[in-house]
């Protein structure tokens, strides 16, 4: 049996240094696939978008800056609060994101007790199953 961690938040979308528009989003995390984090945008929408990368990047980007290329994370402090910026880069556009660092590290610490660091594999047999529909 796989487990899920989900978490439903606002986040804020940053349009300037003086701007930012929340977006309500959902984190989550299956232990069927234990190195990956998925985040999910507008989830009250009819058009979602969601971002998938892995699990360490965003703990480690609790604590420096992490990442290249089409994400980036990092952390910082925003109108005197801790908080988790996340930089996303697509064919589509860029965005900057600031999350509530307490509120992503909460759900970190129970993503990591579902599938401790270390500890991640993913079932092949049941995987090759799932692709080749057998």
């Amino acid at each position: 049996m796989h487990t899920v961690v989900e978490r439903e938040l606002e986040i804020d979308l940053v349009l300037s240094p003086d701007r930012t528009i929340p977006v309500p989003c959902r984190l989550s995390y299956r232990t069927a696939d234990p190195y990956a984090v998925n985040i999910t945008f507008h989830v009250t929408s009819d058009s979602p978008v969601s971002w998938t990368f892995a699990r360490d990047l965003l703990m480690e980007g609790l604590f420096r800056p992490a990442g290249h290329g089409d994400v980036r994370v990092w952390p910082t402090v925003a109108e005197g609060r801790n908080v988790v910026c996340m930089a996303l880069s697509s064919p589509d556009g860029d965005a900057l994101l600031e999350a509530s660092a307490r509120a992503v590290t909460g759900w970190l610490e129970r993503t990591l007790r579902a599938v401790a660091p270390g500890s991640e594999h993913v079932p092949l047999d049941e995987t090759l199953r799932e692709i080749l529909g057998a």
